[in-house]
């Protein structure tokens, strides 16, 4: 309590800083899978995707981010077992920002995709073991996370499958792509638009003011993807092809449409996923700053000072466009080769695992999810198409960042409380 009562600003500040950081990995790594697949397919040049992730992420971040976070990122520790030592979870939370914002710069650079999320929850955890003892975690948290690293991208690899089988069967392995993209591509939109509806008012909303039930959610959904569809399909009928091209020609004006899917999608799942994912930065930020706030009393929640969140979504876009490029380059091209019909059954396939998950409380990683449903992708052209030495390069990242996090967190720990002992 002594720590919080006479460095209590210094705490506040340098955990401004360490979120900061914390915002910035997850810029460099998540971010660039959202755009990866729009880079690798070439729908975006890697400037016009960082000016779009710019945008929508930093307008996800700050005006869907919550006003309201949890104190302790995804209930993974139990607060009260620190209810008479608020000193330590504060110092653990600063040096959890800091352990897994240095880890994901650290994957980044390699070009790893990672999951943040995880990233965090191993920080939190190696803290609160050497602190306070395993009694202060809740394991029971870890059979998801673990199940996560199969089951996520299971899901979105077997949609983006028989998303991208569905596209081959009924556009381009037929007679006439072109009239076929006509009369399909609508119904890939109306879908494309309601599942991204979806993840948004699922993902995005809630704290802008706008509440919505399921139901509510559902027909809005419905209203604009017709809309949207609507549009496709005037857009579509009044682009003129010369019936003269070959196939390889009436292909390249096929991809031209989900080219376009894409940049939708991508805008979409970046305002998504500004307003999810940057709590992973702002909740153990929060949790300092209103702990130091109420004078060493730990809450349930917290209010989110006005200056947290811009914070986080200047730290997203930073992040992104200063180390982004690799992650997207093993996202976009590394794994397997994409086309812009490819990367939408990819995107498509993420953001249908985001809904599913979403209405079953299932705990999924953006990072994974997308890898999956491009690894689907890829399987449906054969096992060749695949870079196994990139998958198995990512696999192990994966399995790394839990005890990543921990070992980077619990060192980090040690030398905060000597520093302010």
């Amino acid at each position: 309590m002594d720590i919080i009562a006479n460095y209590g600003t210094t705490l506040v500040l340098v955990a401004a800083l360490f979120g900061f950081l914390m915002a910035w990995g997850i810029g460099a790594n998540d971010v660039a899978n959202a755009m990866g697949t729009s880079v690798g397919t070439k729908s975006l040049t890697i400037r016009q995707a960082i000016i779009i992730a710019m945008i929508f992420e930093f307008a996800g971040a700050y005006l869907a981010g919550g006003e309201v976070t949890a104190t302790i990122r995804s209930g993974i520790i139990d607060s009260n077992a620190f209810a008479d030592t608020p000193d330590l979870l504060v110092l653990g939370m600063i040096a959890s920002l800091l352990a897994a914002g240095l880890w994901l710069i650290l994957a980044s650079y390699f070009g790893w995709p990672v999951s943040t999320t995880h990233s965090i929850i191993g920080a939190i955890v190696g803290f609160a073991v050497v602190s306070i003892g395993p009694e202060a975690v809740q394991w029971n948290k870890f059979g998801g996370i673990v199940g996560s690293w199969i089951i996520t991208p299971a899901i979105s690899g077997i949609i983006a499958y028989f998303m991208f089988i569905s596209v081959q069967k009924l556009i381009f392995n037929t007679d006439n792509p072109l009239d076929n993209a006509k009369r399909y591509v609508p119904f890939y939109m109306f879908l494309t638009s309601l599942v991204i509806c979806l993840v948004t008012i699922k993902k995005g909303l809630t704290h802008v003011g706008l509440h919505l039930s399921n139901g509510e959610g559902v027909l809005l959904s419905v209203a604009i993807s017709i809309a949207v569809a609507f549009a496709g399909w005037i857009y579509i009928r009044g682009q003129q092809y010369n019936p003269k091209d070959d196939s390889k020609m009436h292909f390249a004006n096929v991809e031209k449409v989900f080219g376009i899917l894409m940049i939708i999608t991508a805008c979409a799942m970046a305002f998504a996923h500004g307003s999810n994912d940057v709590a992973n930065a702002i909740g153990p930020l929060s949790a300092v700053a209103s702990i130091v706030a109420a004078g060493g009393e730990i809450g349930g929640s917290s209010h989110i000072a006005w200056w947290i969140l811009p914070l986080g979504g200047i730290g997203i876009v930073i992040g992104l466009a200063t180390m982004g490029e690799k992650v997207m380059a093993t996202v976009g091209t590394g794994i397997t080769h994409l086309t812009p019909s490819r990367g939408f059954a990819a995107q498509l396939a993420t953001a249908a695992t985001v809904v599913i998950a979403s209405g079953t409380g299932l705990p999924i990683s953006t990072t994974q999810t997308l890898v999956g449903a491009v690894m689907g992708v890829g399987l449906a052209r054969g096992i060749a198409a695949l870079n196994l030495g990139v998958l198995r390069n990512i696999v192990v990242s994966w399995v790394i960042t839990l005890p990543a996090g921990a070992i980077l967190a619990i060192a980090i720990f040690y030398v905060l409380q000597a520093c302010f002992s």
